[in-house]
């Protein structure tokens, strides 16, 4: 599966740290990439001037089995990436596709040697993308059968094939999805379905045209049933001639390379955020059942209270509640009634009368 950055991040690293290093250093690593791609980087601190880069990576085929040497017109592309700098070497290291000899002393140290380490770096991306752009150009009226474009079918990974279909106006490249777990199915679906339509909208206008089916489409009538059967459906580009001019070319090229790497990281990053948005739902409703369970543990402190307004009148001094005493009766004698009835002022006398208290603690005198 090709990665989104060009540059290999951990190569660009070590080169970086060789470069810039005050003393010769001896190094002797091997890096591996994406469980396929892989490096082995050397350096001698008995010969500091030259770095050695060995590289394994898996290449682009037509389903045919592969040859271990890169083809010359590849060989060319990676030479001049920096001619200067580095050059390939033979006999070939047992085990590896390609070995570059580097000479990091022409590098000047400025800001600019960090963009040609980076290029050197992308040296694994300048490999796949020459080999999709030499099979594009080399499309010719031999892949035409019974007047329909045959379509090629190119595998960078054994699990993730895709399809290149030349036509007279367009470039058609078609991606048949798979996914083992059901949940990234749903997921993956519901993407590419949005995928399409935020391709058709006008924002999108100048982008290449995306559609997707749930079946195979007509341009791979005739292929292999094991090439066909997808639990995703399939994802179609057209590719116009303004997509491949001039700098766009490796653009385009490039995407289309990491298409399926793309979708996969958006389908992770989906199931993650899901997961994280579950635990936090589930965790805000048990924190209520966890609140009472420690409510439960926690002994209950209970305090004798007594009646609050006769409280309030034993623990008043003497001139409160002279005074309590005063309002209290200004408020009965406001309810006195316009209307006089014949009796009301002995029952007044009889039962409204204001309760004397007297306070609780008691002194004797002591003779």
């Amino acid at each position: 599966m090709a990665c989104f950055e060009r540059a290999s991040p951990a190569l660009k690293e070590i080169l970086l740290k060789i470069h810039g290093a005050e003393r010769p250093m001896e190094v002797d690593h091997h890096l591996h990439e994406f469980g396929s791609v892989h490096y082995h980087v050397q350096c001698s601190a008995s010969d500091p001037v030259y770095t050695y880069i060995s590289i394994s990576t898996p290449l682009l085929s037509r389903g045919l089995p592969l040859s271990s040497e890169l083809p010359k017109h590849t060989l060319e592309m990676v030479k001049n990436i920096c001619p200067n700098v580095m050059e390939t070497m033979e006999p070939l290291k047992e085990g590896f596709q390609l070995t570059l000899k580097l000479n990091l002393s022409r590098i000047p140290h400025s800001k600019a040697s960090t963009k040609t380490i980076t290029d050197i770096s992308s040296v694994q991306a300048v490999i796949l993308s020459s080999q999709l752009k030499e099979i594009l150009k080399n499309v010719d009226s031999h892949e035409i059968s019974r007047g329909i474009y045959k379509p090629i079918k190119l595998v960078y990974h054994p699990r993730e094939p895709f399809f290149v279909i030349k036509q007279p106006t367009k470039i058609a490249a078609i991606f048949p999805m798979r996914f083992k777990e059901p949940e990234d199915v749903i997921i993956a679906t519901a993407f590419l379905q949005e995928l399409m339509d935020v391709g058709s909208s006008k924002a999108c206008a100048k982008a290449p045209h995306c559609t997707w089916s749930p079946i195979p489409p007509p341009e791979l009538r005739g292929e292999p049933i094991e090439d066909l059967s997808t639990n995703c459906g399939f994802v179609s580009f057209d590719i116009m001639s303004r997509h491949v001019k001039g700098k766009k070319l490796d653009k385009t090229v490039w995407n289309l390379l990491n298409f399926y790497a793309f979708v996969k990281y958006h389908v992770k990053s989906t199931r993650g955020f899901i997961q994280r948005r579950m635990r936090m739902r589930l965790d805000r409703l048990v924190q209520p059942l966890k609140n009472v369970e420690i409510e439960e543990d926690q002994p209950m402190k209970t305090t004798a209270k007594g009646c609050t307004p006769m409280s309030k009148w034993i623990s008043a001094s003497k001139s409160k509640i002279a005074e309590r005493k005063h309002e209290f009766t200004k408020k009965i004698k406001r309810l006195r009634s316009r209307i006089k009835i014949h009796g009301f002022g002995r029952f007044r006398r009889r039962w409204l009368k204001i309760p004397r208290f007297s306070p609780v603690t008691r002194y004797m005198k002591l003779e």
